[in-house]
């Protein structure tokens, strides 16, 4: 049966996919994010299908949102080419956001920016996008917890338990890693989807028609999501061969691709590209997520697939799991410092800024985990070989398990928060400033 499902899947990777007939933006001038030195005559859109100008098909938007263009002012240069020519523009960044209609029917869009003079801000930043929101919150929220459960299950599974399951714990196991992989693909994939409309400024049944590749290769955030996608589907097809043909060698290998690339969309997140990160900054980042996935998978696997399915291995995982857990706090709590020191510089922006506040929540359930955790180390190990102790664990193991993830929602909102502006030397103003 797994052989057949094994010869499916190959399959079904080798038949090609079928691909949307829609006309796709070549070529753009000015170019996407180019600083030019001195303001364009006209904006020329060059696509690799004919299509129609629709109606103030192109807007070249300042700061403040106003359209410098006029109605109706777009025409075909050729089939393949939309123009527009362009008033004498000052010194500034410019949103350029366009549709046009394709010989399929279908309406393209897209968005990207330039300079005149100035460095072009990322498409991220254009002219009508708000930013990260709550959902995309909840989304790198699911993104974080699919990590725990896929690699910090792997984790567990190859540094504590290091050894084979029974049938039904090996069960359990395989299906918590796999929805924790389903979920990393799949939330991250909402995840650039949401920013793209975002981006974009379109309606969701709109989007398969946007342009993304400006967001997709050029921010630090786009390039993540393609770098991370491919590499946990990577993970994913590794894991299901160590189900498949019941090899730990394929675990240790989705283990080692997991947690390389922990902390990727935390890297590219909106606190990890601001002033004073470096790569130490980067390393204690991922350093700081990579112990929380972890420690946060490994007390998932605990309360999931060995209380209720290895009984036997109770005792012995706990011990080891503690002595780890040690080790991993230990490093999430020195990383997690060293980053709240460096971006919040200041003592009173942990109580006075809408990041310190979050940051505030996120050690409040913290230190309940830990709290958690050392009431069970100390009170419930000694006694675990009662039968009426260790079914009264697995039922708080649970409720410590849940305050973990809750760590991870934390951690997402935080992710996509700014920190305070950092502190500098107040300069004194230039005589060019003076006369401006």
């Amino acid at each position: 049966m797994r052989r057949a499902l094994l010869v499916a899947a190959l399959t079904a990777l080798a038949l090609p996919a079928s691909a949307f007939a829609h006309a796709t933006l070549r070529h753009e001038t000015p170019g996407f994010r180019q600083e030019l030195a001195s303001s364009p005559r006209q904006i020329v859109l060059r696509f690799d299908e004919p299509v129609y100008a629709l109606p103030h098909a192109i807007k070249v938007l300042l700061p403040n949102g106003k359209d410098v263009i006029t109605r109706d002012a777009v025409a075909l240069k050729s089939a393949r080419e939309l123009v527009v020519a362009v008033p004498r523009l000052a010194k500034g960044a410019y949103t350029v956001r366009w549709e046009a209609l394709s010989a399929d029917g279908h309406v393209v869009s897209g968005v990207y920016t330039f300079g005149v003079r100035v460095r072009a801000p990322l498409v991220t930043d254009a002219v009508g996008a708000q930013g990260p929101t709550r959902t995309e919150d909840l989304v790198r929220w699911l993104y974080f917890a699919g990590l725990a459960l896929a690699i910090g299950g792997i984790g567990f599974r190859l540094l504590v338990v290091r050894g084979p399951l029974g049938a039904a714990a090996n069960g359990r196991f395989f299906r918590v890693v796999g929805a924790g992989i389903v979920l990393v693909l799949e939330a991250g994939i909402a995840g650039f989807l949401l920013r793209g409309e975002d981006a974009l400024q379109l309606p969701f049944s709109r989007l398969l028609y946007g342009d993304l590749s400006p967001l997709a290769g050029g921010t630090r955030y786009g390039q993540a999501f393609i770098v991370l996608e491919l590499a946990f589907a990577l993970v994913s097809a590794l894991i299901y061969l160590a189900w498949l043909l019941d090899r730990d060698a394929f675990l240790w290998a989705a283990f080692g691709i997991g947690i390389v690339f922990v902390a990727g969309l935390s890297l590219s997140g909106h606190s990890a590209a601001g002033p004073g990160d470096s790569k130490w900054s980067e390393l204690a980042d991922w350093v700081h997520l990579a112990a929380a996935v972890l420690w946060v998978g490994g007390v998932v696997q605990l309360a999931l697939v060995v209380w209720p399915g290895a009984p036997e291995l109770r005792r012995l995982a706990f011990v080891r799991f503690s002595r780890l857990a040690v080790v991993l706090v230990s490093l999430l709590v020195a990383a997690g410092t060293y980053l709240g020191i460096l971006r919040l510089p200041r003592a009173h922006d942990l109580w006075t800024t809408g990041y310190g506040h979050d940051l505030l929540v996120k050690i409040g359930l913290v230190c309940l985990a830990l709290a958690w955790g050392a009431a069970h180390h100390f009170l419930a190990v000694p006694r675990l070989d009662r039968e009426a102790v260790a079914g009264r664990l697995g039922r708080t193991l649970v409720g410590e398990s849940a305050v973990a993830i809750a760590v991870l929602l934390a951690a997402a909102i935080l992710t996509d928060s700014k920190p305070p502006p950092q502190p500098g030397p107040v300069k004194a103003p230039t005589a060019a400033a003076v006369h401006r």
